[in-house]
């Protein structure tokens, strides 16, 4: 089994003593347009398709069992304030709640918990980085955080992921059309015009001011799966490598 909530109370039990050291990977992301073309749900989507393909990976690893948590769906999204479907929560909100459920784990013996994210708006970021700090304070334990936009990780990705207009893009479009391409409407998508914000700067404060009047940026148009499954191979490396870093 790949989900932890599919293991029964007893089989989470036995977790911390197996010979298999047991990695649970907590997707995380953001409810927020994406555009006109893109689902909601774009952010968890990305990071439970990176967990889904890592466990794959590993399952014949003799020393490693990767487990995937209920995702946390909901994030700190303000840039989108004005478009109809963003479900934001507040910074104290997401930190309480992350803190909360690596405590539960880490207080039954399971600590080696790792944060996979791709909602990438600067608060959020800042609350994920704080959540690592505040259990390792709390328990005495360092749990993972893959962060993406770190510069060793963001340079063995896209050119646009890179720029900083990625959001509902080339980059985050070709995912979704590699995970769920029933989700992407391909008729709008392939006639988006480029809109070229560098949302990596730090002053955009929310994505009209910033010239995003369709709630995406970058080049939609240009995404493919075939773009999206070379992307999430190079996200599953990171992955990887950040779970053997952690075990």
């Amino acid at each position: 089994m790949t989900y932890f909530a599919d293991l029964s109370s007893r089989q989470v039990a036995a977790l911390a003593s197996h010979e298999r050291v047991p990695v649970l990977l907590l997707p995380v992301g953001a409810v927020e347009p994406h555009g006109p073309h893109a689902p909601l749900n774009t952010d968890p989507l990305i990071s439970r398709g990176m967990c889904e393909r890592a466990a794959a990976r590993l399952a014949g690893d003799p020393g490693i069992r990767v487990l995937i948590l209920p995702e946390v769906p909901y994030g700190v999204t303000r840039f989108a304030a004005g478009f109809a479907g963003g479900i934001p929560i507040g910074e104290e909100t997401l930190h309480a709640l992350l803190t909360d459920i690596c405590g539960a784990l880490i207080e039954q013996g399971l600590p080696r918990v790792l944060l996979v994210n791709n909602h990438f708006e600067p608060a959020h970021l800042v609350v994920l980085r704080r959540v690592v700090e505040t259990v390792e304070a709390k328990h005495g334990v360092g749990i993972g955080f893959v962060d993406l936009v770190r510069r060793r990780h963001a340079a063995r990705l896209t050119d646009e992921f890179r720029s900083g207009a990625c959001h509902a893009g080339r980059y985050e479009t070709s995912l979704v059309l590699a995970d769920r391409p029933d989700l992407v409407d391909v008729t709008i998508q392939r006639e988006l015009r480029p809109v070229h914000v560098d949302l990596a700067r730090g002053d955009a404060t929310d994505f009209v001011s910033a010239g995003m009047t369709d709630a995406y940026c970058g080049e939609p148009a240009l995404a493919t799966a075939e773009e999206g499954e070379e992307t999430f191979s190079v996200l599953t490396d990171i992955l990887v490598e950040a779970i053997r870093e952690l075990v």
